[in-house]
């Protein structure tokens, strides 16, 4: 009887996969991985009306009816621990704006172009984020993330119909993928995020002698913040 001996062949160069070499094999083994991401974001405001009418019979209705891209940019900070899930802090800006129309609901039309406010915002944001990856498959990785994002608008609030506070509280929700490369892991994300406070600000002396923008003002019981960020991260 003749005995065969399996001779082992040398390993190929990186790591393998079905005859496909992996890209940046160890890359996740990592205790933590820094980054930055460039992305667009869009916002919008959720108003919740108070039934108030004014002296002379108006009520008003307000909406959002366009979205405007704004842009992003973020640091990242990845902390793994295991090999499904990590913490991520994403710190960064939000540029955007929002065209908010105002309508008479007595005469179910606008009165004129100054029923229109665009509010221009640049947030501060830190968002911390769980993400749950799933398993890689070749050079691809899909993931969820949620988490929650306290955010400061720095820029300055002019007096007009409505006016924002500057700080808001969000959780949020998202997926991407990550895409693994030669020489980098680039991911694709797109999140939403959710105000959980009242941002309209209504305390409002600066309308006291302007009664037409106090009587719009004074028409909301409370707006809320949301958002759509689409950004794509390098790590």
């Amino acid at each position: 009887m003749v005995a065969m001996v399996a001779v082992g062949m040398p390993a190929a160069h990186g790591a393998r996969l079905n005859d496909k070499e992996l890209n940046r094999p160890y890359a996740d083994n990592r205790r933590w991985n820094l980054g930055f991401g460039i992305g667009l974001t869009t916002f919008d405001l959720t108003f919740h009306h108070n039934d108030f009418v004014t002296d002379d019979g108006r009520k008003w209705f307000a909406e959002q009816p366009s979205f405007s891209p704004g842009f992003a940019v973020n640091g990242l900070f990845n902390l793994r621990l295991n090999n499904y899930f990590s913490v991520r802090v994403t710190p960064g800006m939000l540029f955007g704006n929002r065209v908010v129309k105002f309508i008479d609901k007595a005469t179910g039309e606008a009165t004129g172009e100054e029923q229109k406010q665009d509010i221009k915002s640049a947030y501060l944001v830190l968002p911390v984020d769980i993400k749950f990856a799933s398993q890689r498959m070749r050079n691809i990785r899909p993931y969820m993330i949620a988490g929650v994002m306290p955010s400061v608008d720095v820029l300055k609030k002019k007096s007009d119909y409505l006016k924002l506070k500057s700080s808001d509280f969000m959780l949020s929700v998202g997926f991407g993928c990550d895409i693994y490369l030669p020489y980098f892991k680039l991911m694709p994300e797109l999140k939403f995020c959710f105000g959980l406070s009242d941002v309209l600000q209504h305390d409002r002396p600066d309308l006291v002698d302007d009664p037409e923008r106090l009587n719009v003002s004074n028409s909301f019981k409370k707006a809320t913040t949301k958002m759509v960020v689409l950004t794509f991260y390098f790590e």
